[in-house]
């Protein structure tokens, strides 16, 4: 929560206790989410930012940062084929590697999990933003 959204809320209520006119008093709630909005936009044009910026590095470790992590997760996911396969085979051997890998998964932090969806949506965005601009 930034300190902005920890203002809005309180500053919504003193107004309707300083304001008595309904109309005046909506117009300067609307003011302050209107402020909130413009906030929120100019974090999000320097979240975005620094992702582009990022991309169009020349050092090739910084620019193939997010799809070499996005291939690792398309392997793990791929790995479901021979689990399927190994599963018709042997069950009992099956399960002993999915409880193995549930217990794996289970142990990396849930910060990571939100680092790989927080850069998984950036970079979707970035290509998207690129291929809009022509480049």
């Amino acid at each position: 929560m930034s300190i902005i959204d920890g203002i809005i809320g309180p500053v919504a209520g003193l107004l309707d206790k300083i304001i008595p006119d309904p109309k005046a008093r909506d117009a300067a709630k609307l003011e302050l989410l209107r402020l909130e909005g413009t906030q929120e936009l100019e974090r999000v044009r320097t979240q975005m930012g620094a992702v582009l910026a990022e991309a169009a590095s020349p050092d090739p470790w910084t620019s193939r940062a997010r799809p070499s992590f996005l291939y690792v997760m398309y392997a793990l996911l791929l790995w479901s084929i021979p689990m399927g396969l190994i599963a018709a085979v042997r069950p009992e051997m099956a399960r002993a590697i999915g409880a193995g890998m549930n217990a794996y998964l289970a142990g990396i932090p849930e910060p990571l999990y939100a680092l790989f969806g927080t850069g998984y949506l950036g970079y979707t965005v970035a290509r998207e933003w690129g291929k809009a601009k022509g480049k």
